[in-house]
């Protein structure tokens, strides 16, 4: 039986816009991360007040994004626009640039941002903002999911052979590694605001399945909506030295790439070395189980959401 579920896409905020930080001083800092439908939160003054709750998405290309009631409330300046799309090459949006003087978080100070104002949809509409990759070029970051922590360090990461650190490359400022099922060798971009482990629909006709795809929720990015499909590989699934045993997986027909997003990442703490282009995983375990993606539960008298952009164009 096929059920549908609002669900943001894995590729939702490629934003495309040129911004700049000037960090302070780099010292070991880290924070609470909050982990809602799992996702990581975490509190941030913006411009000296709050805090407020910003979602950490490492598949956002730009720096940071603040909701128009934050932008509104906080009175930042217009300063310019921005043009938001994704990798599946259909439309695109317009947004606003505001000014924000300063972001802190985890201790830490980040100036002179450019961010993108825009409205958050699904799970998302619980927080103000989105901390963006990019944002973090500077520093050692950490998403340690097992103990609840957002850390910034100084340092560098060392190469291993590609045991527990791997390299990766950001075009459009979102990290990309290489994903091995069964004998395949795939890109697939490590994020934080995805959701499950998710596969192109062009490779699925490669793979072969131990439950079939069936149809699962309906996926929804700035410029595109589509139905996604879930299915239990008949191969493995290996990052580095850790292997997913016949995982679920999505199958979306939107984007080109793999997406190694939330549920998978609640096994590791992952630290990203920007200047170098290197990620560690560190888990408990070298073999991991990963199995369907919970879809987003609504309460029975949570206000109604509005509705998706009519302009999103349909895929698949």
């Amino acid at each position: 039986m096929s059920f549908f579920a609002s669900r943001r896409s894995a590729w939702a905020m490629l934003l495309m816009a040129t911004v700049f930080s000037l960090p302070a001083q780099v010292r070991p800092n880290s924070t609470p991360m909050e982990i809602i439908h799992g996702k990581p939160y975490v509190m941030v003054l913006v411009n000296g007040r709050g805090p407020f709750r910003f979602v950490i998405d490492t598949g956002t290309g730009g720096q940071a994004l603040v909701t128009p009631e934050l932008a509104d409330r906080l009175e930042l300046p217009v300063v310019g626009q921005a043009r938001l799309t994704d990798p599946s090459g259909q439309g695109g949006q317009r947004a606003q640039v505001v000014q924000v003087d300063s972001l802190q978080v985890a201790g830490v100070e980040f100036a002179g941002i450019r961010a993108i104002r825009h409205g958050l949809a699904g799970e998302d509409e619980s927080c103000m903002g989105v901390l963006g990759f990019t944002l973090f070029r500077d520093y050692l970051l950490t998403l340690d999911y097992p103990n609840r922590r957002m850390a910034l360090n100084a340092g560098a990461l060392e190469a291993d052979g590609e045991r527990s650190v791997l390299p990766f490359r950001m075009p459009e400022g979102v990290p990309i590694v290489s994903l091995h099922i069964g004998s395949l060798r795939v890109d697939g971009q490590i994020d934080s605001g995805g959701d499950g482990l998710s596969l192109p629909a062009k490779l699925a006709s490669r793979l072969k399945f131990a439950v079939d795809p069936v149809d699962f929720a309906l996926g929804q990015s700035f410029s595109t909506r589509f139905h996604l499909k879930s299915a239990k590989l008949a191969s493995d699934v290996r990052l580095g030295g850790y292997t997913f045993t016949r995982p679920f997986v999505e199958i979306n027909p939107a984007f080109p790439l793999a997406n190694f997003g939330s549920c998978p990442l609640q096994n590791f703490a992952v630290t990203f070395d920007q200047r170098n282009l290197l990620v560690r995983l560190d888990a408990a375990q070298k073999e991991l189980h990963l199995g369907t993606t919970p879809k987003a539960i609504r309460l029975r008298n949570e206000p109604a959401r509005k509705p998706p952009p009519p302009d999103l164009v349909p895929v698949g």
